[in-house]
């Protein structure tokens, strides 16, 4: 992410990543695949990264119009979620 623009935004676009890769089995396996591949900073270039995968999301959303459908988490039982049980 550009340094250049709003600090402020850049500081909450980051911690809401953090929280999102936290929470969010998709953003986690991202974030992980990311620190494998950083040589160097590994936790705050996965972090970054992530977050710019999380405002092309948000910017998505936004244009069209759409609320944010969550996949499964680390907390939801698979059948709040709808996937299917395992017999």
């Amino acid at each position: 992410m550009s340094k250049v623009g709003n600090v402020y935004l850049r500081y909450y676009l980051v911690q809401g990543a953090n929280l999102l890769r936290q929470y969010n089995l998709d953003y986690q396996a991202y974030y992980w695949r990311k620190v494998e591949e950083t040589l160097k900073h590994k936790h705050k270039r996965a972090l970054v990264l992530t977050a710019r995968k999380l405002t092309r999301l948000v910017y998505a959303l936004l244009t069209k119009n759409q609320p944010f459908a969550a996949r499964r988490t680390h907390d939801d039982p698979p059948e709040a979620v709808g996937v299917p049980q395992a017999a």
